[in-house]
């Protein structure tokens, strides 16, 4: 349809952003699956949209460069006629004590979860049509202050930090931003090395007393997309079952 809205999900082809890709479809959004690596696991999600009835396209982007990040945008252009969201959940995870932390790691981090989002900031604020979304995925850590997250709070905080201003540098375009900050959620990355019983006691932490799911994250990033999430703008959405 004419009127179809068009959304770039990075880091689309596995845990939240997956979720989020599939959610934005279903909604009937059609959706640039951008992926930095895993080629057959975002075809995974493109066929799963079609299967579904929906629309989408996969798109190879390390969102750290700028030349594929635009050339990623050129494809939602040519492939369905303009850009409407941007989701942001690409991103990296290391953990260690501040005073133990190889800088070599600290500056790969950085790379992805800070020059990455100021990439897809930047290209999102010049491409974005009127009515559109931008969407961030930061972190609850960033609150919450766990041990060895240093360096990425660090990240994410400035990822906070960026889409507050740009929320307001996008004056009179009618365009919101907002950032999605998830606490403990079920993805491959959240169970990567840790044990069941720092498993289970992240799971009690909210007063719900669960971890989050994929989809539970992906609806809120669905609402600040959708007509719903129109009056919600420069705002840090803490999707985390209550943790304080």
């Amino acid at each position: 349809m004419a009127d179809q809205r068009v959304a770039v999900v990075t880091g689309a082809s596995r845990g939240i952003g997956r979720a989020i890709a599939t959610t934005l479809a279903a909604d009937g959004q059609a959706v640039v699956v951008g992926y930095a690596g895993n080629e057959a696991a975002a075809k995974e999600v493109v066929e799963e949209i079609a299967a579904a009835g929906g629309k989408a396209i996969a798109a190879q982007a390390d969102v750290a460069e700028e030349d594929e990040v635009s050339a990623m945008f050129d494809l939602a252009v040519d492939a369905f006629g303009g850009v409407d969201v941007v989701v942001n959940s690409a991103g990296k995870l290391a953990l260690s004590p501040i005073a133990e932390l190889d800088l070599d790691v600290l500056d790969d981090l950085h790379r992805t979860n800070i020059r990455g989002s100021f990439v897809i900031a930047r290209e999102s604020a010049r491409r974005i049509r009127a009515g559109g979304a931008i969407v961030m995925l930061s972190t609850s850590v960033v609150g919450l202050q766990f041990p060895n997250y240093g360096a990425y709070v660090a990240s994410k905080a400035a990822v906070e930090a960026m889409m507050l201003i740009l929320a307001r540098e996008l004056r009179g375009r009618d365009v919101t931003v907002n950032a999605v900050a998830p606490g403990p959620t079920a993805t491959e990355l959240f169970f990567e090395g840790k044990d069941e019983a720092t498993i289970e006691r992240l799971a009690k932490q909210p007063p719900l007393e669960r971890l989050g799911a994929p989809a539970d994250i992906a609806d809120v990033v669905a609402f600040l997309a959708g007509p719903g999430g129109r009056w919600v703008n420069g705002q840090v959405l803490r999707a985390n079952g209550g943790i304080i």
